[in-house]
């Protein structure tokens, strides 16, 4: 049970070191999966300590304690909780804290998190809270020395380009922060960790900038830069543009040379961060130097930039090492090793190996390690040290089975990846807008008309952001913007995800193409949408069922599950719990099929409760009481959202067809 700055302060002066964050997956099946690829990470790569990210309110905070639970006392991982303040009462930061003594846990990452709802929006019925009042991270530092003294090591945030609360940020400097950091290190913090950035002359700049402040006042207290492996060109901009960090143009224009081939961007990814890594190594520090890396889940991006930074800690060899029956040596240690799957069922599947760009396709091959008899040690548990970063890397066949999930496709990826959902370190369902950003974006609607015309708005380009999605369409989506409309303005069904059909075309397509060169892509039409539920119960379901009809799609729906009451009984699908719907696949020269992008039970039910909660929050800008708000609950509560996949990729018009075909 050791505090992470008595753990530095044991390292030789000019020791480097490195910690690894992670969040708690959505699904059941992504914490089992999780938990084995921790175990591999921190015996291949030994990292000083790990975060657990915290997820506020209900089930999203007790993941967060089973998995830093997981980390400390199972896998024996000096493990940092990280404690949001705003939105959370007195009660619940202290139920948190005593869970980490429980654990073992002695460090707290102490953060603001989202910005705060005032008062007066709090939920309806919901009473005031008695007790400390928690607005900024200062008050939870405080709070925490307090109450448990110095029994917690408690790091707080830094921002090396400025802090800012709102999307688009004004004026960001970090000189203004100072005093707000001055304040929660006197107040009793022990160690700063930077947000993300990817503009090294900043971050050192920062580091002057610190320790340089009034004299020295923060001259002793450690800082660890932030970084996060770019994993996918989306997941990059759309991860930069929440926290404000910015891309230099150098790194942009190497990126957006190779952005349609998901395996060009890590590899190119993993060059970048090793030189902003070499570049602050090479700034020297009278004590030790440590990286904080933000995983988002996955490994082998991760275990490449610390082997070429030289940041592993070394180790003893193993004399029962047994490296040569568990790696395939043909091989070879690359970046490009084929992904593999391990799915629960044993029945082979395809699945997404990519986000929408996936470049190294490949059938899966399954392995259902859950039919291990007791006794039985998996490979991955009897590999020595150098096998185990081997398999991080994706080598061989142990590598490919360990990394299978190494290209993810956010919530239409696959539910059993650690990384199911929007990975980017802000997981979880928030509008990432504050509730005066809000108001302002999306005005006060008063009526389902006005609700309608917010989705219209989005779908014509007027709006650049709803709740459900934080940028622009993409380009393939104006090929269907007249259907969308269509469905907003004669039915009000609201979409909210959505693909054209395509068939066969070119992996250069300068719309619909990703992959290598010389493929053919192909796509299956789909939407997803709000839809009020007596035109699902007496209009569509009816309709989707119908004997001519049913042959041709595959369809899920769900309730809002805060006024659903047994959500699960409610569930309705044409499809078994088992089965996956692949609506993206690629054929290219020399590789097999990939599909990155599929639709199934596990992960639609994932998405219902985050989609609603998202609604819920948007609710939460308006004042109890007021129209918006009564406007916004009331279609809420009587809406289903649905998902309907059209088979016939080589009819562009089918879907929409049989959508708009159902007689009112």
């Amino acid at each position: 049970m050791e505090k992470i700055t008595d753990k530095i302060t044991a390292l030789a002066p000019h020791a480097n070191y490195f910690s690894l964050e992670f969040f708690p997956p959505k699904t059941d099946m992504g914490t089992t999966n999780l938990r084995a690829r921790l175990s591999r990470m921190s015996r291949a790569l030994r990292p000083l300590f790990v975060t657990v990210t915290w997820g506020a309110g209900g089930s999203t905070s007790s993941r967060s304690l089973e998995l830093a639970e997981i980390c400390q006392r199972q896998l024996g991982l000096t493990t940092c909780l990280h404690l949001t303040c705003t939105n959370m009462s007195q009660k619940v930061v202290d139920e948190a804290l005593e869970v980490a003594k429980e654990i073992g846990i002695r460090n707290i990452l102490a953060l603001r998190g989202d910005a705060p709802r005032e008062d007066e929006y709090r939920t309806e019925g919901q009473d005031l809270e008695t007790g400390e009042k928690f607005v900024w991270a200062v008050d939870l530092v405080r709070y925490i020395r307090k109450q448990h003294g110095d029994y917690f090591c408690i790091g707080v945030a830094g921002y090396p380009e400025g802090h800012s609360d709102e999307s688009n940020p004004i004026d960001q400097d970090p000189r203004r922060d100072m005093p707000y950091l001055v304040e929660k290190v006197q107040a009793g913090a022990d160690f700063i960790m930077t947000q993300l950035f990817f503009d090294v002359n900043a971050y050192l700049d920062y580091e002057k900038l610190v320790w340089g402040w009034q004299d020295g006042v923060l001259s002793d207290i450690p800082i660890i830069p932030g970084l996060m492996p770019i994993q996918n060109f989306q997941i990059l901009k759309r991860t930069t543009k929440l926290s404000h960090a910015k891309l230099p143009a150098a790194i942009l224009r190497r990126l957006e040379g190779v952005k349609g081939d998901d395996e060009s961007v890590k590899s190119v990814g993993v060059d970048i961060l090793s030189e902003i890594v070499g570049d602050i190594q090479r700034t020297k520090l009278p004590g030790p130097r440590g990286f904080h890396f933000y995983t988002l889940n996955l490994e082998k991006a991760v275990s490449f930039i610390l082997e070429r930074c030289h940041l592993i800690p070394p180790s003893t060899p193993d004399p029962n090492d047994y490296e040569s029956s568990a790696i395939d040596d043909s091989l070879g240690p690359t970046l490009n090793a084929a992904p593999i799957i391990h799915l629960s069922n044993g029945t082979p599947k395809l699945t997404k190996a990519s986000i929408r760009r996936p470049s190294s396709p490949h059938n899966h091959i399954v392995s259902d390690s859950g039919s291990q008899t007791s006794g039985t040690t998996s490979p991955f548990d009897r590999a020595s040290r150098a096998t185990t970063l081997a398999i991080s890397h994706g080598v061989g066949s142990l590598g490919r089975e360990a990394t299978w999930d190494d290209f993810p496709n956010g919530r239409f990826g696959d539910a059993r990846s650690p990384a199911f959902g929007e990975i980017d370190g802000y997981g979880g369902p928030s509008l990432h807008l504050s509730p005066a950003a809000a108001r302002a974006k999306w005005g006060s609607p008063m009526s389902r008309v006005d609700i309608s015309k917010l989705f219209q708005q989005h779908i014509i380009g007027e709006l650049d952001q709803l709740p459900w999605s934080e940028g622009g369409l993409n380009e393939e989506t104006s090929m269907i913007r007249d259907k969308l409309c269509h469905l907003i303005e004669e039915r009000r069904w609201w979409s909210v995800a959505s693909q054209p059909a395509v068939d066969g075309v070119r992996s250069d397509h300068a719309v619909f193409g990703w992959g290598p060169k010389g493929g053919f892509v192909f796509q299956k039409a789909f939407v997803e949408f709000f839809i009020p539920e007596t035109d699902w119960k007496n209009i569509l379901r009816p309709h989707l069922v119908s004997a001519n009809i049913a042959p041709e799609v595959s369809w899920y729906a769900a309730p809002c599950p805060s006024f659903a009451g047994d959500g699960a009984s409610l569930f309705q699908s044409s499809e078994e719990p088992t089965a996956v719907n692949s609506v993206t696949w690629g054929s290219f020269p020399g590789k097999e099929i990939v599909t990155p992008t599929i639709v199934e039970e596990v992960s639609f039910r994932a998405w219902v409760e985050e989609a609603f909660g998202m609604w819920a929050e948007w609710e939460q800008c308006y004042a109890p009481g007021s129209v918006s708000r009564q406007v916004l609950e009331e279609e809420r509560k009587k809406c289903w959202l649905v998902n309907v996949i059209s088979h016939n990729y080589r009819d562009d018009q089918r879907l929409w067809e049989i959508l708009l075909g159902a007689k009112q």
